[in-house]
């Protein structure tokens, strides 16, 4: 047990005099600054079972690679935690975690509760320097895992030593008092409410009278064979953790011996075995309790590996009737053609459908179907690339430029160079009512509603057949029909919100829709101006609103910025989800701006403007784009509606993964969105329309071009 001081330095902080343990963590923080002789080498990390990178509850100085995402659950006795990692930056990790744990208000019973942590890279290590981070756990959310940890780690040979000071529920451990009270006594003053979460008070970090140390081992085992095999990638962990509950009832502050939930032990050991996308742990911890910890990655950087395209063919001699040809070779490789015309060096196509993705991917696929098809002399390519009914881009590809590269005497990065993008709807082109077609599909559903307080995890799996016909000048109908085929979502329990609830009656919509429509309407989009698109949408918008919808968009081909407004003018609809309306009607718009930022692509997104509950507020949005095409990002709205109001999680935010289909090896545009909220409440909830212009024209500016050029060869 820990004893008092009499006269110490530790007695000057009105703390606690160390322990036998403390001792030796101090001893081992010494030896993380000595010099070595061995070079410092990176360390793949390893998952804690709070879903960072860490040892076996508590975090190191180790990250993953930049990009990687981590999904994964850790179990044990009356806890559960689901958790969403994210590397979003090379010195930045992020946490998304749902929590199912005991209910410390009546002591038994499971209740959930979200929490989300980050931490930063401060140093990174060297031959004489241990890697150095700083982290904030559970800092949005009700607070009862809240945190705050200064960490070091230090690598020799197969040892990596980690040695940290925990704030917060990580210095329940109490060995000592805040360190930072002798910066000012307010450091010992901690506010704690624990209500909804989601609220973060005025600097509440590196708070309270008391902290800890925390610490210890990861040893990477060498290759253990066994009668089924040779096994790679054990790694032994035994920790010294700053956390002394085993769970919450009592509640944290309490500094008694007698504390409830107080976990027998602070020591914690267990063994993890790890490969390139999987880790998997069994560990003992808090002295009681075994927990078993499982999780997946991927890294969005990696672009899959595709065979190169074989060379374009030569050049034909002589061709007869060569648009009619390149027509055919269009419709032949997936497009739709709009326009064809040949004007001597030059030829000129308008294109929409095809299952590419990007302007590259599809640049290359028209100019490798139409050469068997193309006048010996033609020498330019000028593309109408066509998405939604609207010219998104207008690119001038060399065609010697591409033969070479199909050859090997260039390659894609050069063609990138010698192609040039215009603006689109500058002209015409030509057209005279700007083609029509029918394009329908079908496809699974899958809806999820996470943070239900009675619980986890409710989801509705349903199958959706649609269908969308253009025809001319922008103009379409389009809709979709959907059957429900299993789930517990319309087992949720009626909304209590005190607001419009014009999204947290979810349950509902799908209890009361199990075969429904979920859109059915009629669309125009079409350009005002070069590099300025506008889009108007009537009828039945999306499954809960119905109505008017109108939009423009102004975005440079050449910038890295755009703006938008968009307004709508719309009625609730029935829980059917069929042709009826509720009494609910309201006026909702924003004004959006959007931006490449400088760095490791990023891309921002704030909108402001009036939300469908009638709120008024701003959402700031902010993304990465990967190689990969897959895109991971996180938003926040706050509005005009008070916390207490808004209910359960006090403002929307949530985060975001949009992953291509054709990463699977089909040749797709589809993009698979994935969100995830911490809970569905209605402050903050905007109309969702199908076509937003940011999302139809998005992919043809310069700075997408620049990130897929590889595809002009694929």
């Amino acid at each position: 047990m820990v004893q008092e001081a009499t006269a110490s330095w530790w007695g000057v902080q009105g703390g606690k005099a160390p322990s036998q343990t403390t001792c030796a963590a101090l001893l081992l923080l010494l030896t993380l600054f000595l010099p070595v002789a061995a070079g410092a080498q990176e360390v793949p990390g390893t998952g804690s079972s709070f879903g960072g990178v860490g040892l076996v509850e508590v975090r190191n100085a180790r990250f993953r690679p930049d990009g990687v995402v981590e999904a994964g659950s850790s179990v044990r006795h009356q806890r559960r935690f689901h958790f969403l990692n994210w590397q979003a930056l090379p010195w930045l990790e992020t946490t998304f975690r749902l929590a199912e744990r005991l209910d410390g208000t009546t002591g038994a019973g499971m209740t959930t509760d979200r929490s989300f942590d980050v931490k930063i890279r401060l140093v990174e290590e060297s031959d004489w320097l241990p890697a150095v981070a700083v982290g904030l756990q559970d800092f949005i959310g009700t607070g009862l895992y809240s945190a705050e940890y200064l960490v070091a780690s230090k690598r020799w040979g197969n040892w990596d030593a980690t040695l940290g000071v925990g704030w917060g529920r990580m210095g329940t451990g109490d060995d000592f008092g805040n360190p930072l009270a002798v910066i000012s006594p307010r450091f010992e003053e901690r506010p704690r409410e624990v209500g909804q979460g989601g609220s973060v008070n005025t600097f509440p970090f590196f708070r309270g009278d008391q902290a800890a140390l925390f610490g210890g081992l990861e040893y990477s085992l060498p290759p253990l064979w066994t009668p089924l095999g040779t096994v790679e990638g054990l790694r032994g962990k035994v920790e010294w953790s700053g956390d002394a509950l085993r769970d919450e009832r009592g509640g944290w502050p309490a500094r008694t011996t007698g504390l409830r939930g107080e976990a027998r032990s602070r020591l914690n050991y267990g063994l993890h075995w790890s490969n390139g996308w999987l880790d998997a742990g069994l560990d003992w911890v808090h002295g009681t309790d075994l927990l078993f910890r499982i999780s997946a990655r991927l890294d969005p950087g990696r672009v899959p590996e595709r065979e190169r395209l074989p060379a374009l063919g030569a050049r034909p001699v002589a061709v007869v009737e060569p648009e009619a040809a390149v027509r055919a070779a269009l419709r032949e490789a997936g497009f739709r053609p709009v326009a064809v015309e040949i004007r001597g060096a030059e030829v000129r196509i308008a294109v929409a459908g095809g299952r590419q993705r990007r302007l590259a991917g599809a640049a290359g696929r028209v100019l490798r179907a139409v050469q068997p098809h193309l006048p010996r002399e033609v020498e330019r390519l000028v593309l109408s690339w066509r998405q939604a009914g609207v010219e998104v881009a207008r690119l001038v590809l060399p065609r010697r430029a591409m033969e070479a590269a199909s050859r090997g005497d260039g390659s894609a990065e050069e063609v990138f160079f010698a192609s040039a993008l215009g603006a689109a709807g500058a002209d015409d082109f030509g057209l005279i009512d700007g083609g029509s077609g029918l394009a329908w599909g079908a496809e699974p559903r899958l809806s999820v509603l996470l943070g239900d307080p009675s619980r986890t995890l409710r989801w509705q799996a349903a199958a959706v057949v649609g269908a969308r016909w253009e025809v001319g000048r922008g103009f379409a109908m389009a809709g979709s029909l959907s059957r429900s085929l299993a789930g517990n979502l319309a087992d949720a329990p009626p909304s209590d919100s005190l607001l419009p609830r014009v999204r947290s009656e979810a349950g509902r919509y799908a209890r009361e829709g199990e075969t429904a429509i979920p859109a059915l309407y009629g669309e125009r989009i079409w350009s005002l101006a070069p590099d300025v698109f506008a889009r108007a949408t009537a009828g039945y918008l999306e499954p809960m609103f119905a109505g008017v919808s109108a939009e423009v968009l102004w975005r440079p081909h050449d910038r890295p910025y755009a703006l938008g407004v968009d307004i709508a003018q719309v009625a609730q609809r029935d829980y059917d989800q069929r042709f009826g309306v509720l009494g609910y009607h309201v006026t909702t718009g924003h004004v959006s701006a959007y931006a490449d930022l400088p760095w490791y692509n990023l891309q921002g997104v704030v909108r402001a403007g009036r939300y469908l509950a009638g709120d008024w507020g701003a959402t700031v949005e902010l993304s990465r784009r990967f190689a990969s095409g897959i895109e991971i990002g996180g938003f926040a709205t706050i509005t005009d509606v008070p916390f207490s109001r808004f209910g359960e999680g006090s403002f929307d935010r949530g985060i975001f993964i949009r992953i291509p289909l054709d990463l699977l090896g089909t040749e797709t545009r589809t993009v698979a969105p994935v969100v995830v909220r911490g809970v569905t409440r209605d402050g903050g909830a905007r109309l969702s329309v199908d076509n937003p212009l940011w999302e139809v024209t998005r992919e043809g500016r310069q700075r997408a071009l620049q990130d897929g050029f590889f595809e002009f060869l694929r």
